[in-house]
C-alpha cells in the first residue's frame, strides 16, 4: 500500500516509478480522489464542531431566557444531526474508494532494479559451480521417479485432479529429509526462529501480504460453517441437512436462525502467516530484526499458468516450501536482503547444486516487491540438455506490506513508524527434490543421496528400485 501523502508531495517521481513497471500515470487521479476525501472529512468535522457548539449555545440561551434563540439553535442542531451521518458516509466512501485504488497499485522498484518488460530483462548477478557432466543422457525426474515406482501421478490425479503427485518410500523420505535439513540449517546456523503457523488464513491476512485482491484467482478458498446465531428459540434445526444443501426443516424459518459462513484461504506460501504475526502491532525496535522460518505445505490454483509446466512436479497445486521472513528497520532492510539471499544460497551450496542468481527486472518482479533476487537451480534432465529453474525468490518489500497490515515499530525517539518486511524461499522443497534427483542420478536410474542428507535418511546412500 502506498502513502497518499508521499504521492501528493512527489507525483512525478511516483508516476515515473510506475512507468518503469509498465503502469500508467496515476498520481493525478489519486490526488483528485484524495481531495474529495479530505473535503468530505473537513465538511464532516466542521458540521460536528458546529453541532457541539450550537448544543452549548442552547444552554446559554435558556439561561438568558432567550426562547426564540434557543428554539432556532435546537432546530439547527436537529438539521445538523440529520446531515452529519450523510457527511460521514460520504467521507467513508471516499476513504474506501481511495484504499481500493491504492490496493491495486504495485510496489515501486528501487533505483538499481534493471528495467525490462518480462523475464528476458532479468540480469545475472552471479552463479555458483558448473553443470555436471554425465557418461549417459540425464533423465527427467518424472522418468526417474516412475521407474523407481516411488512417484505416482496417476493415483494423485484420480484422487485430486491434475498437478498433484503421490511420493512413496525413498522419494517421500528424501523430500522430508530435504525440508528438515533446510529447517535445521536456518534455525541452527542462520538465526531464524522456527514457527508452525496455521495453513488457513482470513482475508485480512491475505490482503496484508498483497495476495488479495489482485491475485484472488490464484488462491484456493475454503468455506466453512463457523457459527449459528439464533434470533428466536426453535424446536428443531437440521444443520447437517442444510450443510448437505437440503432445505431447512418446516419448523425452522429464515427469521429464526442465521447460518454464518466463514471464508478462509489455504496459504500460497508461509510468507502470509509469518509476516502477519506482526500485523496491527507496534514493536520495540530492540526486538528487531525478527527472523522467522516455517516448513509448510503451500497451495496455489495456478490460474495464471494454464498450460505451463503440466508435466511432473515443477508447478503443482500443493507443494512444500521452507519460507524465510524478516521484520526489520528501514535502515537495515537492504542489508537484510543480501543476508537472506546468502542464507537461501547456502542450502544449494551444501547440496552441491549448480545455480545462478538473477536480479529480476521491473517487468518480472512480484506485486509487493521493491527488488527481487531469483535463485535458479540447474536441472540437467529438463528440456534438451538441461535448464535453469527458479527454486527461490528473495524480495525486499519496504513498508508496502507493513502499511497494509499496520505493522509498526517504536525507536529510541518513541515515535512509531512502519517496519520493513522481506520474504524468501529457503527453499522450495519439491523443486529441490527434483534438482537432487536429476543432478544425483546414476546410470542405472538410482539416486545417490547427497552427503548432507544422509543423516536424515538413516544413513541411506542410494535410493534404488526395490528388488521383487
Amino acid at each position: 500500500m502506498h502513502d497518499i501523502r508521499w504521492i501528493r508531495e512527489n507525483p512525478e517521481a511516483f508516476d515515473k516509478a510506475l512507468a518503469r513497471r509498465g503502469a500508467a500515470a496515476l498520481s493525478a487521479s489519486l490526488i483528485a480522489l484524495d481531495e474529495k476525501r479530505r473535503a468530505a472529512i473537513l465538511a464532516s468535522e466542521q458540521t460536528l464542531a458546529r453541532r457541539n457548539a450550537a448544543s452549548k449555545e442552547i444552554g446559554d440561551a435558556k439561561k438568558n431566557k432567550d426562547v426564540a434563540r434557543a428554539d432556532a439553535l435546537m432546530a439547527e442542531v436537529g438539521e445538523l444531526k440529520t446531515k452529519l451521518p450523510e457527511l460521514e458516509a460520504a467521507a467513508k466512501k471516499f476513504e474506501d474508494d481511495l484504499k481500493t485504488e491504492l490496493a491495486q497499485i504495485p510496489n515501486l522498484p528501487l533505483d538499481e532494479v534493471p528495467d525490462g518488460a518480462d523475464e528476458h530483462g532479468n540480469v545475472e548477478h552471479h552463479h555458483y559451480g558448473a553443470p555436471r557432466t554425465y557418461a549417459f543422457k540425464p533423465k527427467e525426474h518424472v522418468e526417474l521417479g516412475e521407474a523407481l515406482k516411488f512417484m505416482d501421478f496417476e493415483a494423485a490425479t484420480k484422487m485430486s485432479g491434475s498437478r498433484f503427485v503421490v511420493l512413496k518410500k525413498g522419494l517421500a523420505r528424501l523430500e522430508r529429509a530435504i525440508g528438515q535439513f533446510m529447517l535445521d540449517l536456518h534455525t541452527n546456523e542462520h538465526g531464524y526462529t522456527e514457527v508452525n503457523p496455521p495453513l488457513l488464513v482470513r482475508d485480512d491476512a491475505m490482503f496484508g501480504t498483497a495476495q488479495l485482491p489482485k491475485f484472488r484467482d490464484d488462491q484456493f478458498a475454503v468455506s466453512s460453517l463457523e457459527g449459528i446465531l439464533e434470533r428466536k428459540r426453535t424446536t428443531h434445526i437440521d444443520i447437517p441437512g442444510q450443510m448437505r444443501g437440503e432445505a431447512p426443516s418446516p419448523s425452522t424459518t429464515k427469521e429464526e436462525v442465521v447460518l454464518e459462513r466463514s471464508l478462509h484461504w489455504l496459504i500460497p506460501t508461509a510468507e502470509v502467516p509469518l509476516t502477519n504475526l506482526v500485523r496491527e502491532s507496534i514493536l520495540d525496535e530492540k526486538e528487531l530484526p525478527m527472523r522467522l522460518t516455517a516448513l509448510t505445505p503451500c497451495f496455489r490454483a495456478e490460474a495464471g499458468a494454464a498450460g505451463r509446466d503440466t508435466r511432473g512436479m515443477i508447478r503443482q497445486h500443493q507443494f512444500t516450501k521452507v519460507e524465510l521472513v524478516s521484520i526489520i528497520t528501514p535502515e537495515e532492510s537492504r542489508n537484510e536482503h543480501e543476508r537472506m539471499l546468502s542464507c537461501a544460497e547456502e542450502v544449494l551450496k551444501k547440496l552441491d547444486l549448480h545455480y545462478r542468481v538473477m536480479t529480476l527486472c521491473t517487468g518480472d518482479m512480484g506485486f509487493a516487491s521493491q527488488k527481487t533476487y531469483d535463485i535458479e537451480v540447474w536441472m540437467p534432465g529438463q528440456g534438451e540438455g538441461g535448464m535453469y529453474r527458479e527454486i527461490s525468490s528473495c524480495s525486499v518489500c519496504g513498508d508496502f506490506q507493513a502499511r497494509r497490515m499496520d505493522a509498526r515499530s517504536r525507536g529510541p525517539d518513541g515515535k512509531p513508524r512502519f517496519v520493513h518486511t522481506l520474504n524468501g524461499s529457503g527453499t522450495a522443497v519439491g523443486r529441490a527434490l527434483i534438482a537432487v534427483m536429476e543432478t544425483y542420478q546414476q546410470d542405472d536410474g538410482s539416486i545417490a543421496v547427497p552427503d548432507v542428507l544422509q543423516p536424515y535418511m538413516g544413513g541411506l546412500k542410494v535410493i534404488a528400485k526395490e528388488e521383487k
